[in-house]
C-alpha cells in the first residue's frame, strides 16, 4: 500500500485525519473517491471545507487542487453544499 502523503495535495494532517476515518492509503483514496473521503472527513472533522473537498480530487486525480476545471469545482461545491444542507437539516431534527 502507498503512503497517502505521496499523493498531490495531501500532507501529514491530511493524511492524519484520512486515517483516522479508515483511509489508510492510496488506493483506500482512489478506491472511495474524493466525495465518499470527504463525506467520512465531515462526519468527524466538520469544520473541513471545499478546499479539502477539492484538495481530495485533485489527489485522486494526480493535479494540483488549484488546477480543477472549473466544471469539476461547481460540481465539487454542489456536493459539498448538499452535504452542508444534509447536517443542518440533521441538527434541527435533534
Amino acid at each position: 500500500m502507498s503512503e497517502l502523503t505521496a499523493m498531490k495535495n495531501i500532507g501529514g494532517e491530511m493524511a492524519r485525519k484520512l486515517a483516522a476515518v479508515g483511509i489508510d492509503s492510496q488506493e483506500d483514496l482512489t478506491r472511495l473517491g474524493s466525495k465518499q473521503a470527504f463525506h467520512r472527513l465531515k462526519q468527524v472533522y466538520p469544520s473541513v471545507c471545499l478546499v479539502h473537498l477539492y484538495a481530495l480530487e485533485g489527489a485522486v486525480s494526480d493535479v494540483e487542487f488549484n488546477s480543477l476545471s472549473e466544471e469539476k469545482k461547481k460540481e465539487l461545491k454542489k456536493f459539498s453544499d448538499f452535504l452542508k444542507r444534509r447536517y443542518k437539516e440533521m441538527e434541527i431534527s435533534l
